[in-house]
């Protein structure tokens, strides 16, 4: 359990149990990924501010119980934002951001895919697949031994199809029991309450 941010303290939690699966990828994929839809493109945002990367997080996570970010200060979160480990890229589309991904090469010599996520306006158009190969590449571009990424049953239903689909693998799966603070505010689906 994370040191909870200012404000959290020691309030109440809302048990949450979820199962977490474990990914790599061992090699890089063949062929590159699809082109992206006329009027989006992918943009690396080098030490994004604290307020946007709260609005990606948390509107991107807010459905599917996206909390250990949240618990964090906003002097905790800059400094993350700026190791140079962290790296943080956003979809735009027309102009507007459509979703992000957050690569983490501290574990160097693999990196790990931290967030992937869409913006709820662009569920369901298709992107998500697309935009999954490009984090791909752009994480293989930097020559890690392998890729890791995990997912867990709070996530969208398609998250785990689609990781493997691109060619992620199962390594194992894990029942986790989170202490989600109340005062985040969070909705918690009722089938993941313990």
């Amino acid at each position: 359990m994370p040191m909870l941010g200012t404000g959290f303290g020691s309030t109440a939690v809302t048990p949450v149990g979820v199962t977490v699966t474990f990914l790599r990828m061992d090699r890089a994929l063949m062929e590159p990924p699809p082109a992206l839809p006329k009027g989006a493109r992918i943009e690396r945002v080098v030490a994004p501010t604290v307020a946007f990367y709260r609005y990606l997080y948390n509107t991107v996570g807010a459905e599917y119980v996206w909390w250990l970010r949240r618990t964090m200060t906003d002097a905790e979160l800059a400094a993350l934002l700026r190791h140079p480990g962290i790296s943080v890229y956003v979809l735009y589309i027309s102009g507007a951001p459509a979703g992000f991904f957050e690569l983490d090469a501290r574990p160097a010599p693999d990196i790990n895919l931290s967030y992937f996520g869409l913006l709820p306006h662009v569920m369901g158009i298709g992107i998500g697949g697309v935009f999954l190969r490009h984090a791909v590449a752009e994480m293989w571009d930097r020559s890690p031994r392998a890729l890791t990424v995990n997912t867990c049953t709070a996530d969208h239903l398609r998250a785990l199809p689609t990781y493997l689909r691109t060619g992620f693998r199962a390594m194992r799966a894990v029942a986790e029991v989170w202490d989600v603070p109340v005062a985040l505010g969070l909705k918690i689906p009722e089938k993941l309450k313990v």
